[in-house]
């Protein structure tokens, strides 16, 4: 294994355009998989003021973006794999790449929590409107707090 680490960073640091692909794969993972997840999030919060299930009823952009959201966690994971193979000493000692890393669970499973209050929702659940909101809210929390760690890693470690 540590052989085909090695490996695989010195094919990283050495081509540009591999680093390029790479950090690419991985800002537009966030990008798409981040911004859908906003944009709905915002979405959620503005649809649930009304808090009746016709409102509901008419707000599709949840549904839409799951999607979305899922291919650009799979860019990040796939490219996020890739940046820590490329250098795992400096990861594997880093505070904020492990708080990262605790950030991206804690969003994943809000986004379970976000589906599960969803679907209630659907079901006539009285307080699935406040779930659905509360989730929403610790979605962009948690969006914003991993894009801060992420912008940290590089310059504090």
């Amino acid at each position: 294994m540590k052989e085909l680490l090695d490996t695989w960073s010195s094919i990283y640091a050495n081509h540009g355009g591999l680093r390029t692909s790479v950090s690419f794969l991985h800002v537009g993972g966030l990008l798409i998989g981040g911004g859908c997840a906003v944009a709905s999030d915002f979405a959620v919060l503005a649809a649930t003021r009304a808090e009746t299930v016709a409102a509901w009823a008419e707000f599709h952009v949840p549904g839409r973006t799951h999607r979305l959201v899922a291919v650009g966690l799979l860019a990040l994971f796939v490219s996020g794999m890739l940046l820590f193979a490329a250098d795992v000493d400096t990861f594997w000692h880093s505070r904020v790449f492990w708080l990262k890393m605790g950030l991206v669970v804690l969003l994943l499973a809000n986004g379970v929590l976000l589906l599960v209050a969803e679907r209630q929702l659907q079901l006539g659940h009285p307080r699935g409107f406040t779930r659905l909101r509360n989730t929403a809210c610790a979605s962009l929390a948690l969006w914003l707090a991993t894009t801060l760690a992420g912008a940290a890693l590089p310059n504090i470690g």
